[in-house]
């Protein structure tokens, strides 16, 4: 908001000063064209006082009006949380000031505010003191610390950081969720909301009392809403608006997993089976393009017939890659690209049978659909690995994936060309910084390296 004259919803009324506030256009057939109150003063200075205390009262008759299940109580929340907004607007424009004078004046107008929405007192106690009521003079304190700067909200900069985040939307759902967590972990543990209350102190306590916040959730899932509050810390650090990351290095500890309890990549009889088992086309297509190209699920699945020529996939970015990633076409699988190519325009899918969610808003990625129809046929065909306690299995699509490294490797390929051909981070000064990166003849061996078990 920006400090405009001292007249500012105001207008004199014969000698008086009174509060004028507009009401939307849609609402003037029932309330008329403006809400008018008279403040009972001829002082501009003392209306500038006491005008704000009937702003949020007349805001919430229009609240009210446009929303008559929405009850007076709710209207006055909504009316407190339209001040708060004034207090952070307040904030703003005093951080950005730099004259004496303008900053004298933007501390007068929060003053005046806060006093009218601490209101009259109500008495005067033993000592001489005014008594005011305590859920106004609340309201008044929060909206006087936080203009100034003094208390900022843990969210107030969350929706910006999340506009400059250049993540999926599943990604986003995880912050916002972190961000939700931290909110009702201060609820229930009597820490104020505020980035100045929450300390590596209270950092290390939310990490602790956090499987006590949320559900059947595994210490993974929740290191991950902990990684995505510590991203945050760290863009508003870089901005000046905390000291430091105080989440940085917090994790809670995961129970240790032995060889025999991580997730692993298929064996060469499980590979047989898979693809001499009762299939459908496209979904022997999948496997196949997925064990001789090393891909991720969602990335094949979003193939299209212009991703795929002069011999090469060209998949999208998958997790941190910085853009799209060549892979040779194994000679294995060029009659079936072939085939999904042959009649088709350069922008239509090589698997529709597979299309995208419907929805606008939908989470999930395309392949959504795709994993849970893969599961369904693997444990049809008896390929399945479970082990008690874990959620998981030990195989599933990504398995693909793992058998096409471990087979490379096998064949002898080098550790830097599969790292490239899979969309991995290349180890090391010299391969991550210097090289450019094999060349396509080097990645096409290191495809035709892998072949599938006869």
């Amino acid at each position: 908001m920006a400090l405009s004259s001292d007249r500012m919803f105001l207008e004199l009324h014969g000698n008086q000063w009174r509060v004028v506030v507009n009401v939307p256009r849609k609402l003037r057939p029932k309330l008329g064209t403006k809400l008018k109150k008279s403040l009972g003063t001829d002082s501009l200075k003392e209306a500038n006082r006491l005008k704000w205390d009937v702003i949020a009262e007349l805001k919430a008759t229009i609240a009210h009006a446009e929303n008559p299940s929405l009850s007076l109580e709710a209207a006055r929340f909504k009316s407190r949380e339209q001040t708060m907004q004034r207090a952070v607007e307040f904030a703003e424009q005093r951080k950005g000031s730099f004259n004496p004078e303008r900053r004298d004046e933007i501390d007068e107008e929060i003053d005046w505010q806060a006093e009218s929405l601490a209101g009259r007192p109500l008495a005067v106690d033993e000592r001489g003191h005014d008594v005011f009521d305590p859920e106004r003079l609340r309201l008044a304190t929060d909206f006087s610390q936080l203009a100034r700067g003094e208390k900022t909200p843990i969210d107030l900069h969350h929706e910006k950081f999340l506009s400059m985040s250049h993540v999926k939307a599943r990604t986003l759902a995880d912050d916002r969720r972190a961000m939700n967590l931290l909110k009702e972990w201060c609820g229930r543990a009597g820490v104020p909301p505020y980035l100045q209350a929450i300390t590596k102190k209270e950092a290390v306590r939310f990490c602790d009392e956090l499987p006590n916040v949320t559900a059947n959730l595994t210490p993974v899932t929740l290191n991950k809403y902990v990684s995505r509050l510590s991203v945050y810390w760290t863009w508003l650090e870089n901005r000046h608006e905390v000291e430091s990351n105080i989440w940085k290095g917090r994790r809670l500890r995961e129970p240790q997993q032995t060889t025999d309890q991580k997730e692993r990549p298929f064996t060469d009889d499980e590979v047989r089976v898979l693809l001499q088992g009762p299939a459908e086309p496209e979904m022997d297509d999948l496997m196949r393009v997925a064990a001789l190209s090393g891909a991720r699920l969602d990335a094949i699945v979003c193939l299209k017939v212009k991703d795929c020529r002069d011999g090469v996939f060209v998949f999208k970015p998958q997790k941190k890659e910085p853009g799209p990633r060549l892979c040779p076409i194994h000679p294995d699988l060029i009659e079936i690209v072939e085939r999904r190519k042959k009649g088709k325009q350069p922008e239509d899918d090589i698997f529709p049978e597979w299309p995208g969610v419907k929805k606008a808003d939908s989470l999930r990625e395309r392949s959504f659909k795709t994993s849970n129809e893969f599961t369904d046929y693997r444990r049809s065909v008896g390929v399945e690995d479970r082990r008690e306690g874990k959620r998981r299995g030990l195989v599933n699509f990504h398995s693909f994936r793992r058998w096409f490294i471990t087979k490379a490797e096998q064949a002898g390929q080098p550790e830097s060309t599969i790292a490239v051909v899979v969309g991995h981070k290349r180890q090391g000064m010299t391969f991550g910084v210097y090289s450019g990166g094999p060349l396509l003849e080097q990645a096409r061996r290191c495809v035709e390296a892998v072949q599938l078990p006869t």
